[in-house]
């Protein structure tokens, strides 16, 4: 059964075209992709990603069970800090990519992909041998995702914390939209900066109603999920189901700088091999030196049409007008610069590979 946002009558009323996304009826446009885009890289726009899913990891052994699981080094962070990372499974593969929360030594939030909710609770609750307290709040919490370089000025007069003072990956609780303590986390899935609101379903109407009177006059709009894609694929961040899975590592998904030995975690003697030894593929990102559209699933080809790979992130940029995209290939083709071909239909389109982001701000 498909459920239902919270905001899922705004969403509607307000046009939205509303599919079907890992379990729950999501809004992937209002006026279309590429306004959408613009919207978020020159303005502000706001996303309703509440479909994500949220973990309360708490008690003396918390960090020990994240530190077990995840393949980043939580130690590392302080209170107020958020950290990318992932969960690597026991063959090499990925469980899922999330986002780690320190309130205190005690209180962590784990923030992890809405189609794999289940699998991962199932997984950390099977690796909590420490007696950490786990709490699933998934279906408690709304998440809207403020982004933009407008973010900051428009969203200033709904809080007494100063926006502009909160680093990247860095997060505060406080007052926000005329509701005590909401997370307001300086971290997002599109590289035009802003903000990711945390708060309860009960409270996210409200949420909603000031965020766009707080940001009538920056432009602001509501942005679907497509643009979402769009926006991250153009910073070359990974989208689980296309870029990685449970078969691909994460250092073959160049994902090696939130991969820590300085700690035992999961499957971390195999990856640290693979990480000496040099992985066979690697994922690499490419553009198309002619005009078509690479999707996923479409093959990477040589010169002599020999299948090399395959394309797990395509699209049309809207921001550089140009047929964009990601997939692995073997690690003696992954140099930049290097000539590749993406087979689209009958036509062996030539590509070339290049050095991420492909938008540059």
């Amino acid at each position: 059964m498909v459920k239902d946002i919270a905001l899922a009558k705004i969403h509607n009323a307000l046009g939205a075209k509303m599919v079907p996304f890992a379990g729950y009826n999501m809004p992937v446009s209002y006026e279309g992709v590429n306004a959408e885009h613009e919207t978020v890289r020159n303005a502000v726009g706001v996303f309703d990603v509440s479909h994500m899913g949220e973990f309360l990891v708490m008690g003396p052994n918390a960090l020990n069970l994240i530190q077990k699981v995840t393949s980043n080094d939580a130690s590392k962070i302080v209170d107020d800090q958020a950290q990318y990372s992932c969960f690597p499974n026991a063959t090499g593969g990925i469980v899922d990519d999330l986002i780690v929360y320190r309130f205190n030594a005690e209180k962590w939030l784990l923030v992890v992909n809405a189609s794999n909710i289940d699998k991962d609770w199932d997984w950390i609750n099977s690796k909590n041998t420490m007696n950490a307290e786990l709490k699933n709040i998934s279906e408690d919490y709304s998440l809207l995702a403020i982004q933009g370089p407008k973010a900051v000025e428009a969203m200033q007069s709904l809080t007494s914390v100063d926006l502009s003072a909160i680093k990247f990956y860095h997060f505060k609780v406080a007052d926000f939209a005329g509701l005590e303590h909401v997370i307001i986390s300086a971290t997002g899935y599109t590289g035009s900066g802003g903000f990711e609101i945390y708060c309860k379903n009960s409270e996210v109407e409200q949420v909603w109603a000031e965020v766009f009177k707080a940001g009538a006059d920056f432009g602001i709009k509501p942005i679907g999920l497509a643009a979402r894609d769009t926006l991250r694929l153009e910073m070359g961040y990974c989208l689980y189901g296309n870029d990685i899975n449970e078969t691909t590592s994460p250092i073959e998904a160049g994902l090696g700088w939130i991969t820590k030995f300085s700690k035992e975690f999961t499957n971390s003697d195999n990856l640290l091999k693979q990480k000496e030894q040099g992985p066979e593929r690697r994922l690499i990102a490419f553009e198309l030196d002619e005009r078509g559209i690479p999707r996923q699933g479409y093959d990477i080809v040589d010169g002599q049409g020999n299948k090399i790979g395959e394309v797990t992130s395509g699209t049309m940029s809207p921001s550089i007008s140009k047929g964009i995209g990601m997939g692995y290939v073997p690690s003696n083709i992954k140099s930049i610069g290097t000539k590749i071909h993406i087979q689209i239909r009958k036509n062996a389109i030539p590509a070339t590979i290049v050095k991420l982001p492909f938008y540059k701000g």
